[in-house]
């Protein structure tokens, strides 16, 4: 540890006592940012200071930059990653935790470490005299910008796929919620990874996520946030090299509810698909279609499992629904809440504040909406949706695809052939059926239109990490 860095963090939380550093981790080190500043870091359920962590420069990704080209070379891009190293990380990360982001990532690094050997080229057939073949190479040095909402399943879908496929790392975790990645790197050098194969830099967007997106030396760069971010970050990689890039955005997800389907079924996952994670999903079911002859009866059930949401301390027992992640959103959602009312939708459960301490806001359904309402058009990434009728399977695939978003799609039915049938019209790169919000480490998940370029997870990402070269033996 450098011996300028003095900050570190202490929780019990699930396992016991645990410290780890709180800085910028480069070449195998912690170490204080460059201009040795701090960001607060503040607990969502009391509005309080938690601990502080390393405020990060565009210098301090140089050093990343730096230290991971140096690893690439000499110890982690001419041979293949090891599975042993990523076995033995996923199970001492994640082996003692209870909620859905750890053992998923704890699948997505076990997934990844079995591709590190099967990431093959082809043999391409010519003629007897010429031998051709290709070669999936890793790209080198990658720049990853992760969320605030899943850091640890964020993080582990970015590493994953691009150490198997042999890069090194400068990854941006969100200055709102950087201490899993911090916490997962420790334990990632105790499981072995080299000094410089993976490197953290926190620190705010304007300052290290641009130093990323626009650095030279970085081949590709990868990024999980808002479409308005996207967009910046693909100027930045346009106008420094042209690198790579990867970008998985926002989200305004239909939900759709055929008068065959399941009603209690239905109720229960149209809930899971609005308030999981207290409405805090890219993917998230927001706008909710009913069909008409069963809208009523739809809407008091639904009405009746809401109620049933216990908002508090998210590591309680028995609590449903957190805080939001901080009080800038919090006021951005309230603010929809607002601009709703305004607009003279109705909001028929929630649409305030919970108790007077941290960021907590009611689970809340609007309905009496109409198309145009930003309510109903743009992502308020909260536990906010619209309820709507329609009529038809030729009226609702029109509304639903109306949106410049294309993230993710559910359809609710009986009837296997219709929901398949309308599920392949939608424009949507996940459609679920009679589910929602599921995620495979082998399924890719991504966006049409402004949900973003490219996937995660699955034999699909790997392509985004490899470069593929030609070769061709004249014999």
């Amino acid at each position: 540890m450098s011996s300028t860095f003095t900050h570190s963090f202490q929780t019990d939380l699930f396992t016991g006592k645990v410290n780890f550093p709180t800085g910028v981790f480069i070449n195998g080190e912690w170490r204080a940012g460059g201009d040795k500043t701090t960001i607060d870091i503040i607990n969502p359920t009391t509005g309080q200071l938690l601990t502080a962590i390393s405020e990060g420069t565009a210098k301090d990704v140089d050093l990343a930059v730096e230290a991971a080209q140096k690893a690439f070379d000499t110890v982690w891009g001419s041979t293949l990653p090891e599975a042993n190293v990523a076995e033995y990380w996923a199970r001492k990360t994640f082996s003692d935790a209870k909620r859905f982001d750890i053992p998923e990532s704890a699948r997505v690094i076990r997934y990844y470490a079995g591709w590190a050997d099967k990431n093959h080229g082809k043999v391409l057939e010519t003629s007897e005299a010429v031998l051709g073949y290709t070669r999936h190479e890793p790209i080198g040095v990658v720049g990853q910008i992760i969320p605030w909402n899943f850091p640890l399943l964020m993080f582990a879908w970015k590493v994953g796929p691009a150490l198997a496929t042999g890069n090194t790392i400068v990854m941006k975790p969100s200055e709102l919620t950087p201490l899993t990645a911090l916490r997962v790197t420790q334990l990632g050098v105790e499981a072995g990874i080299p000094p410089g194969v993976l490197n953290i830099v926190t620190g705010y967007g304007k300052t290290v996520g641009h130093a990323i997106s626009s650095h030279p030396s970085i081949e590709k760069v990868a990024f999980t946030g808002s479409t308005l971010v996207g967009r910046e970050i693909m100027v930045q990689a346009a106008k420094s090299n042209l690198k790579n890039v990867t970008l998985e955005l926002g989200g305004k997800s239909p939900n759709i509810i055929f008068e065959d389907a399941d009603l209690n079924i239905a109720v229960e996952w149209a809930t899971i698909g609005i308030f999981f994670n207290h409405g805090q999903t890219c993917c998230a079911g927001s706008r909710i279609y009913v069909q008409e002859s069963i809208y009523e009866k739809f809407e008091q059930k639904f009405l009746e499992r809401i109620k049933q949401i216990k908002l508090g301390d998210p590591l309680r027992e028995g609590v449903n629904q957190g805080p939001q992640v901080c009080e800038q959103q919090f006021n951005r959602i309230m603010s929809y809440i607002d601009d709703g009312k305004k607009s003279g939708a109705k909001a028929i459960i929630g649409g305030k504040r919970h108790g007077t301490e941290g960021y907590f806001i009611e689970p809340t359904i609007f309905t009496d909406t109409t198309n145009d309402m930003r309510i109903v058009r743009e992502e308020i990434f909260g536990p906010v949706g619209v309820l709507v009728k329609f009529k038809d399977e030729e009226d609702i695939i029109k509304v639903a695809n109306d949106t410049v978003y294309g993230l993710a799609a559910a359809v609710f039915s009986q009837n296997i052939s219709r929901a398949l049938s309308v599920g392949h019209r939608l424009k949507a790169g996940t459609v679920w059926v009679n589910c929602c919000n599921q995620l495979f480490a082998q399924i890719p998940f991504g966006g049409f239109k402004q949900s973003g370029i490219g996937r995660e997870l699955g034999e699909y990402a790997i392509a985004n990490y490899t470069a593929v070269k030609s070769v061709i033996v004249r014999i």
